[in-house]
């Protein structure tokens, strides 16, 4: 287990756990999450999606400082979310992110995050797909050689494939 510094006290604990190759963090739901009928609003999903794989490329080394000196970032080109189960303010959740494709040097790359409520409810399922982005041509780039390494130690569904 580890500490990721920089997370949003509140919003997400900051502790993940890779266990039998799930990435997993819980999640601390706030107030603002909810809407007008009292459950997790839409957006929230996506935010907490977006939260878990930015914390899963630290875990395997693509911090934002990597990012920065090679001058790179991740771009998404489909998100979807499949609603299963409401979520309400009392639940406790947490959120797995695992790779499903990516080519063998980290490049056109699909996750899978699942909302789990109260340990074992599955609650939702996001899917993301996406490649990385040039920052000075604001193009896709052709990644540097140790990305396909740092992606290599991303924990992969039992269906991944290379693309």
């Amino acid at each position: 287990m580890l500490i990721c510094p920089g997370l949003s006290p509140g919003y997400f604990l900051p502790i993940f756990a890779v266990m039998e190759s799930v990435f997993k963090i819980p999640v601390q739901l706030r107030w603002s999450d909810f809407d007008a009928n009292f459950h997790l609003r839409h957006s929230a999903y996506y935010d907490f999606g977006a939260m878990a794989r930015i914390t899963l490329l630290e875990s395997v080394g693509l911090t934002e400082s990597v990012f920065k000196e090679h001058a790179f970032g991740p771009v998404i080109f489909r998100e979807e979310c499949t609603f299963r189960k409401e979520i309400q303010l009392n639940d406790k959740l947490e959120i797995t992110c695992e790779l499903l494709q990516c080519k063998p040097n980290g490049a056109r790359f699909a996750f899978r995050h699942r909302l789990f409520k109260n340990t074992d409810v599955f609650a939702a399922e996001i899917n993301i797909s996406g490649d990385w982005l040039d920052l000075k041509t604001r193009k896709l780039l052709h990644p540097p050689a140790f990305l396909g390494e740092m992606m290599e130690r991303m924990p992969r569904s039992e269906e991944f494939k290379f693309v």
